[in-house]
């Protein structure tokens, strides 16, 4: 006869679930969100990618005394110096505003510089890292090119040639959001020969002579730039590690980003979601509550079931980074899904909503073209299944 064992409660067994301190802090931006952004938002065209410089300066203050500031950012330079796990959190809960895709909490908790320059000498950080940092300014990460964005280590044709102390750069770069913002960026640029050792990482200040850029208008309100060099010069100092280092220090912000990138969507489908519950409920429709019609109990429940799972995915994939364990293949899979989810989640949610959920007045039309950018921005949906496949099937997957 089979044993048979009682079954244990979640605490018995330590089963997972999200730290007190972290529930603390996401009921924390959940509420600034609330409070101090979505009264701010509601006075502003709704194209508004930024809020007025007062208005600005006066939730960013706020967000300071609360300790989210720069969230990703290490303490001894400024930062919160947040796990990969509270950043997630963050990212989530600061994506839940009409501008929230792009610019989460309408940029109150400032804008981190890319860890890519923490990799970088002492100086350099306290030259550039610890200014951007305390004044929240964007900065810029320049990799995509014309010739190519999903294979930057073979696509980059952009070149950096030793001239002395100095590297003189000529090439372009593509897709480069926040450059006409920026003080400064971190530019990829060939200093060897074809490949991924052939790269190398430069941090570029703007305005430099022979630096020049234009936007590119897309179906987004925030246009990311073209970005040309002409005989740009950069002080060989400027220079992040050695020559050849650069798509591995490349790589390294790239897969931390996909993570809270993954959030962010969460956040704009969860919002979204809640919308078109409480819509559901009150909307009348031949006598009946829209809440009571099973296409609409089934779109919500596909959609309140699909982001459970993203936020669970992406969840684990931030864990195994704080655990300091791999996590390339779990930031892709929660990159593909979160992305699509979020896609899918927004278009049902317009649906719900009828002609009202592609009026200007309401945010769906504006996150639905943005989440159609988040499922190629940070590597195509393609590209990520890639890793995902050559992780899986290692060396049968190139034959």
């Amino acid at each position: 006869m089979p044993t048979t064992h009682p079954v244990k409660s979640p605490a018995e067994t330590g089963a997972w679930e999200l730290p007190k301190d972290l529930k603390l802090l996401r009921k924390t931006v959940a509420d600034f969100v609330r409070k101090e952004i979505l009264p701010e938002e509601a006075k502003l065209d709704s194209e508004a990618y930024s809020l007025p410089l007062e208005a600005l300066a006066r939730v960013q203050a706020i967000a300071r005394d609360a300790g989210i500031w720069c969230v990703a950012s290490p303490e001894e330079y400024g930062g919160a110096g947040l796990s990969l796990l509270a950043q997630v959190v963050v990212a989530e809960e600061a994506a839940q505003c009409r501008m929230g895709a792009y610019v989460p909490a309408a940029a109150a908790f400032g804008w981190d510089p890319p860890n890519i320059i923490f990799e970088a000498s002492e100086e350099m950080i306290q030259r550039y890292a610890v200014p951007t940092i305390e004044a929240g300014s964007k900065t810029f990460v320049a990799i995509s090119e014309p010739s190519g964005g999903a294979d930057p280590g073979r696509a980059i044709r952009t070149t950096a040639v030793r001239d002395g102390d100095s590297y003189v750069i000529n090439g372009s770069k593509t897709w480069i959001t926040g450059a006409d913002k920026a003080n400064w960026g971190i530019v990829f640029a060939r200093t060897g020969g074809p490949g991924r050792t052939g790269v190398s990482a430069f941090i570029v200040e703007n305005p430099t002579p022979g630096l020049s850029m234009q936007p590119i208008p897309v179906i987004r309100p925030l246009s990311p730039n073209q970005l040309f060099f002409d005989n740009v010069r950069v002080p060989a100092e400027n220079r992040i590690g050695e020559e050849g280092q650069g798509f591995a220090v490349a790589e390294s912000w790239l897969v931390h980003e996909r993570v809270p990138y993954a959030a962010g969507t969460i956040g704009v489908g969860t919002a979204a979601l809640k919308m078109a519950i409480d819509y559901a409920k009150d909307r009348d429709t031949f006598g009946k509550k829209l809440a009571t019609r099973q296409a609409i109990q089934w779109m919500i429940a596909d959609s309140e079931i699909e982001l459970r799972a993203a936020r669970m995915l992406t969840y684990a994939a931030a864990w195994k980074a704080d655990l300091g364990q791999d996590f390339k293949m779990d930031a892709s899979i929660a990159k593909v899904y979160a992305t699509e989810t979020a896609g899918r989640v927004v278009d049902r949610c317009i649906q719900i909503f009828g002609g009202m959920g592609v009026a200007k007045e309401m945010p769906f039309e504006r996150w639905y073209r943005e989440m159609r950018i988040k499922r190629i921005g940070e590597g195509p949906s393609e590209v990520h299944r890639l890793v995902v496949a050559r992780n899986l099937l290692g060396a049968a997957a190139r034959d």
